[in-house]
């Protein structure tokens, strides 16, 4: 039986994975962070075993012990309890005093290159599940005004360059200015900020960093992401096809539609 690691956090990608995997034949092993996994994950895992952020040896024996060489990073990690919730191993530390950069990509990389010193390699958490990848086009009844489309085009470049420094990786623009810059409070409170105080002409693009390591952290959206918009009276959703990932789409195309709420894949 084919074997694969699943490093989970929140959200629902980690149960589609283990599902399509196993209709795949792969037998699934996941290590799911405290606070942050659905636990019903582990009804579609061979073993599933709870850890903390930090605790590099921990996970490293678990999937050594299963014999695990392969393994996918996804599921987010809520970045306020990353202050709260961190319990470092010595490895950790160590791991930390070496690193040049702390930002996010930073970290992730050089978490990746940690577990394949250890004989556990991190291959793209998409290479099962191509389907959820945005495609090009408009999704929605609703096509983008002129203006908006202006917009969209100034939030793309503002965007990637946000995302050369690692900030984030939305941006919500209106009229042709910025209205809010996505930050540690992740892309559903970039969307309140900006949308709130754009009266009903926010446009949210949503983009792939520049640099981005496409084994982890892609960009994702789903139904939460339509209903946030609904919610702050956005008006469009830009997304960068074939490098973000799509939950839910059926659902948030009928939501959008219903909302007058225009979504377009694009490709630069």
């Amino acid at each position: 039986m084919k074997r694969i690691g699943i490093i989970a956090g929140n959200g629902q990608f980690p149960l589609i994975f283990s599902k399509k995997a196993k209709s795949k034949g792969y037998g699934v092993y996941a290590a799911a962070y405290v606070k942050e996994a659905d636990p019903a994950l582990k009804k579609h895992v061979e073993v599933m075993e709870w850890l903390h952020l930090g605790q590099l040896k921990k996970l490293v024996r678990f999937f050594h012990k299963n014999d695990v060489k392969e393994a996918v990073m996804m599921g987010g990690i809520t970045k306020t309890r990353m202050f709260t919730n961190v319990r470092p191993d010595i490895a950790a530390i160590s791991l930390f005093a070496r690193m040049k950069s702390t930002h996010d990509d930073g970290i992730l990389r050089a978490f990746a290159d940690y577990l394949e010193k250890e004989g556990i390699k991190i291959i793209s958490a998409t290479f099962l599940l191509p389907e959820l990848l945005a495609d090009p086009g408009c999704w929605t009844k609703r096509k983008p005004a002129k203006n908006e489309t202006a917009d969209i085009d100034m939030g793309w470049d503002l965007a990637k360059e946000i995302g050369k420094l690692d900030i984030g990786q939305s941006i919500v623009v209106a009229g042709g200015s910025v209205m809010a810059v996505e930050a540690i409070d992740g892309t559903d409170a970039t969307i309140l900020r900006g949308g709130l105080l754009s009266e009903g002409q926010a446009v949210v693009v949503k983009i792939c960093k520049p640099n981005q390591d496409i084994r982890f952290d892609m960009p994702s959206v789903g139904l939460g992401t339509i209903e946030t918009m609904q919610k702050a009276g956005a008006k469009v959703l830009a997304l960068e096809a074939g490098r973000t990932i799509v939950f839910d789409k059926e659902s948030m195309i009928a939501l959008a539609d219903s909302s007058r709420i225009s979504i377009v894949g694009i490709e630069k």
